[in-house]
């Protein structure tokens, strides 16, 4: 199936699973590695920068997902779209009070601050995983034909 729905759901996808891997592998390594205040410093403007894109790229990747799975009536277009908008519902349930947490100006610990910024890490590779899933999924149906 060619059209504007499928190539956005696949290239959303991407770009979540893309992003959320550098993240995941690169950017929150690196600060974890500089130690709570520092890592607790960058935490803050890094996510007030990507959460917008993030949460943009999950949305439309669902939307489009979903719209495609209904035009074709091909499961596995709809299982993406599960995936990846599955992202926004756990952030918002399950990492939001910890986002809320060390964007506060609250003072915290060093070791709460690690402890917090480590379970973000653990959680942030499940929306990895989301997104990595929509992108398989998404592939498979385009092989599909």
């Amino acid at each position: 199936m060619t059209g504007v729905f499928p190539t956005a759901a696949l290239i959303s996808a991407i770009m979540f699973a893309s992003w959320a891997l550098y993240v995941t592998l690169v950017e929150h390594p690196a600060r974890l590695d500089s130690g709570a205040g520092p890592g607790r410093a960058q935490f803050q403007p890094s996510y007030r920068r990507a959460a917008p894109w993030q949460a943009s790229f999950a949305v439309i990747g669902c939307a489009a997902g979903a719209a495609t799975a209904i035009a074709t009536s091909r499961w596995l277009w709809l299982a993406g779209a599960l995936a990846i908008g599955a992202a926004v519902p756990f952030t918002l349930v399950v990492i939001k009070p910890i986002n809320n947490t060390l964007l506060s100006g609250a003072p915290l610990s060093d070791e709460d601050t690690r402890r917090l910024l480590q379970r973000w890490g653990r959680l942030h590779a499940v929306r990895t995983l989301l997104g990595g899933g929509a992108v398989m999924a998404f592939l498979l149906a385009l092989g599909r034909r």
